[in-house]
């Protein structure tokens, strides 16, 4: 099993899996194999009724599908539409957290803008006058600005102003720089149809916009409001891995994308008489512990742990600990719908998007935020009683961390409370104390762990750092 992984806490779970005949991502990875090599090469097309067809990688026949794409135009649309996919699932996290702001600049939902220092300073890049307006004013200027920018049809997205100016002149060159953000995603859909667009630069230059509309639009969106939101984040200390989850206490476990909901479920969490009702049922409190993306939403405002990482939720449910995984989008393996139902878990899906057979839906509200909290943690707090002690096996591993680290917040403490400045970063990369700096996003997956090796991280965080 250590194979599998580097990490030891993943590599007991693995064991312990294996012991009790649970089916984990990585079993089924395994059963896959040997997995499609054309589909691997990106070779395979599916986007008309004439195929699937498949070019050989090798030079032979076939060189083209039925339609008469050739291999690079089949590659060029595949990728672009998943450049599509994720394009509009991370935009799309930008477009609710829009209408959230205005919830809060009307004073619905029980939101609140914890931030309005950055509202101000953001609102100048929305196109959002500041002067001689109050803060629930300008916050409702931005959210419909936000939203403009979905639907949006010509010129530019107002965002793209952030980006050096030489790096705006290139995008322009190449007529990349994104006009609307739902706009780009659709016309991806468009132009990869059969019989529309065949040359793959052409092609591949509309996944460029599309990518920019995310990155410096949807993506960008969701950041600055959930700041304006929740509160900019500042470095904090807190624990990683399937370690913070504890014997002792309700364990609920947020994962998904969306603050919106996390951010409540902290809230209700900390409430005195889902306390109470918890230490009725024997608990010593209610922990919450995050997964993927929404575990570094809530870890970096509150110090909230990490349980782990897209391929850790099952091995959480495997521990028998968790008394309820709430998810929302993005990330939720199907399996946890079967592998709850071996343990006591409740598994509570929250968006009409994102619904799972066999799973209890409880819709998230917006308008009722906390209320909606409030019964899901409820729940969690009822299920505890029905933990079985013998199925418990949480592995000890959990390690430090301090996160939070986001570019106000380097600036601000590399130069001081009273002068912000990057100086001393930027003296160190010149000096070659640093070499520079990387930025590692997405989700680990068994491909690649299973010859690079996995260790506790975040996941892909929605955050966007300019």
């Amino acid at each position: 099993m250590n194979q599998k992984s580097v990490d030891r806490a993943t590599q007991e779970m693995l064991e312990h899996a294996h012991d009790q005949k649970l089916e984990t991502a990585w079993d089924r990875w395994e059963k896959q194999q040997p997995q499609c090599g054309f589909g691997q090469l990106g070779v395979c097309c599916r986007i008309c009724n004439m195929g699937p067809c498949r070019i050989d990688p090798f030079g032979g026949e076939p060189r083209r599908g039925t339609c008469g794409a050739d291999a690079d135009t089949i590659v060029a649309r595949n990728l672009v539409r998943m450049v599509a996919g994720g394009s509009a699932a991370h935009s799309d996290h930008g477009r609710d957290v829009a209408h959230t702001l205005l919830l809060a600049a009307e004073g619905k939902g029980g939101y609140a803008l914890k931030d309005p220092i950055k509202l101000r300073k953001i609102a100048a890049d929305f196109g959002v006058a500041t002067d001689g307006h109050s803060d629930l004013e300008i916050a409702k200027a931005v959210g419909e600005q936000a939203l403009h920018m979905f639907g949006q049809q010509e010129g530019e997205l107002a965002l793209l102003s952030r980006a050096p100016a030489r790096r705006q002149e290139l995008w322009r060159k190449f007529g990349i720089s994104p006009r609307g953000i739902d706009r780009e995603i659709v016309e991806i859909m468009h132009r990869s149809t059969m019989g529309v667009d065949t040359d793959y630069r052409n092609i591949l230059m509309q996944g460029f916009r599309a990518s920019l509309a995310d990155g410096w639009g949807g993506s960008m969106i969701a950041t600055d409001l959930q700041d304006v939101l929740f509160r900019s984040p500042q470095p904090v200390r807190a624990k990683v891995n399937l370690g913070v989850l504890r014997k002792d206490a309700v364990n609920i476990v947020v994962h998904g994308h969306e603050p919106v909901l996390s951010e409540m479920i902290v809230a209700a969490s900390r409430d005195p008489e889902l306390l109470k009702m918890a230490e009725a049922q024997g608990a010593k409190g209610i922990n919450i512990a995050g997964i993927c993306c929404t575990a570094n939403e809530i870890l970096m405002r509150h110090g909230v742990p990490v349980a782990g990482n897209f391929l850790q939720q099952e091995l959480a449910i495997i521990t028998g600990a968790v008394d309820l995984m709430v998810v929302d989008v993005q990330c939720i393996m199907p399996s946890l719908a079967s592998l709850t139902g071996c343990f006591h878990t409740k598994l509570v899906s929250t968006s009409p998007k994102a619904k799972m057979p066999g799973v209890e839906q409880i819709d998230f509200d917006e308008m009722r935020a906390l209320e909606v909290a409030k019964e899901i943690v409820g729940r969690a707090v009822e299920n505890y009683s029905r933990r079985d002690p013998r199925k418990v096996t949480i592995p000890e591993s959990r390690s430090d961390l301090i996160a939070g680290f986001t570019t106000e917040s380097v600036f601000r403490f590399l130069g001081g409370r009273y002068r912000g400045t990057f100086r001393p970063l930027n003296d160190a990369v010149i000096d070659g104390r640093l070499r520079g700096a990387v930025g590692i996003v997405g989700c680990n997956n068994p491909t690649r762990s299973m010859t690079m090796h996995t260790s506790p991280s975040l996941g892909n965080s929605s955050r966007t750092t300019y």
